[in-house]
């Protein structure tokens, strides 16, 4: 019998190989300073690119204010314990029903944080006789609640409406024999293509098959939508979403996250959901911080108009120079470029050291062998000096990458890895 951690002494992993080359600079890499268009990194101030923070809510001084104001009203502890127990106050219901009201369903429940009540949902919404049909580029926290489940579980390719009805058939055929149903799980926006789910057209499937959606939409809320209510609404189909899911982690800057539906359905969940029973409530000083952000969100449509503004300009600036940024239909904006793990290093160095831009890199295995991934995330903190910065730094590394120069400096991490 072998050793159990055999495997981790022997195999790194296709990410964890490189960690002596990329720790600390590409990988788990320390932004200093305050959260906004320009961090310092290393010492050096750059234009960071890599924040999630899409309407700029989590340097403004109204928010600093609010959440210094609850943190020395209630410290970081209260309230304790799980909100069935002893950690349940009014706050935490207002909260509930001013998000509810927001993405237009009957009943909304907090959740601690996003990834833990991802998965945590999907597990109490099915039992063994259901079946989860998923689109196969789903986040980590899909996939994980997903591997949570006993029955019956198919991806569809990514926003192929053939390859879904197709697994709705299947899926339907084994729903009837064993006697249960089927969850579709989508996401309102794809966070590494920046696509959209194709929502309208899965919700138009229901009138030819028995299953209910679950959407993820983390990077919908608060930036698609006239109203900001999500890609849901955005793309009409809002009513017709079983179970929304948002993260604060996002357009509101802070940490937790809600799911909503029919009152029926989150009864049920407040009920069964063993990451929300058996956790500490969401501390009192974020639930007031989040009310004051999704506030700012339905009050300041100003802030979201402003991030439009700079994804249109970053966006549009990419394409007429001919990058390749695929299919994005929101803030996310991906550029694909050609070349190996070696080559990205090189390429984000100079990147980070020569032009002050800090974006982040993405390789195999979350994309194919060969590709490069440089995801942008425009926030309604950057400038229009931002962005044509960064049009000038792209074309520059463009350059390099095409005439072998990253190629060359590249050479040495790919013989050190090696050894």
């Amino acid at each position: 019998m072998r050793d159990l951690f055999d495997k981790i002494y022997k195999d790194k992993g296709p990410l964890g190989k490189w960690a002596e080359q990329a720790e600390g600079y590409f990988v788990f890499p320390k932004l200093e300073g305050p959260i906004s268009n320009r961090m310092k990194f290393r010492g050096k101030e750059v234009i960071t690119w890599s924040i999630n923070d899409y309407l700029g809510m989590a340097n403004h001084p109204e928010v600093r204010k609010v959440d210094a104001e609850a943190a020395a009203e209630y410290g970081s502890a209260y309230p304790m314990g799980a909100r069935m127990m002893s950690g349940h106050t009014d706050m935490h219901e207002k909260l509930q029903e001013e998000l509810a009201e927001f993405v237009s369903k009957e009943a909304a429940y907090l959740l601690n944080f996003g990834y833990q009540g991802m998965v945590s949902t999907i597990d109490a919404l099915v039992s063994k006789a259901d079946v989860i049909v998923y689109d196969v580029d789903a986040h980590a926290c899909i996939i994980d609640g997903v591997r949570l489940h006993l029955g019956q579980r198919f991806t569809y390719k990514h926003n192929d409406m053939e390859s879904i009805e197709k697994n709705l058939q299947r899926a339907t055929k084994i729903a009837e024999q064993t006697g249960g149903g089927i969850l579709l799980i989508s996401e309102g926006v794809f966070g590494m293509r920046g696509e959209q789910g194709k929502l309208k057209e899965i919700v138009a499937l229901k009138e030819k098959y028995n299953f209910r959606l679950f959407v993820d939409d983390a990077h919908g809320f608060g930036t698609l939508g006239a109203t900001g209510a999500g890609a849901g609404e955005e793309q009409g189909v809002q009513d017709d979403i079983d179970v929304y899911f948002a993260t604060f982690a996002k357009s509101m800057a802070s940490t937790g996250a809600f799911i909503a539906g029919d009152k029926e359905i989150m009864d049920y969940l407040k009920y069964n959901l063993r990451s929300q029973m058996f956790a500490k409530s969401l501390q009192m000083q974020l639930v007031i911080g989040a009310r004051k952000r999704l506030e700012m969100l339905k009050t300041m449509p100003e802030l979201k108009a402003k991030l439009w503004e700079n994804v249109n300009a970053l966006q549009n600036g990419l394409k007429s120079r001919g990058f390749d940024i695929g299919t994005t239909q929101s803030c996310v904006t991906p550029v694909y470029l050609k070349g190996s793990i070696p080559e990205a290093m090189a390429l984000v160095k100079d990147l980070r050291e020569n032009h002050g831009i800090f974006c982040s890199i993405v390789v195999y295995p979350v994309i194919p062998k060969g590709l490069i991934l440089l995801r942008m995330i425009p926030t309604a903190t950057h400038t229009l000096e931002d962005v044509e910065l960064t049009l000038e730094a792209f074309s520059a590394i463009r350059e390099r990458l095409e005439n072998g120069t990253y190629k060359r400096l590249s050479e040495a991490v790919t013989a050190s890895a090696e050894e």
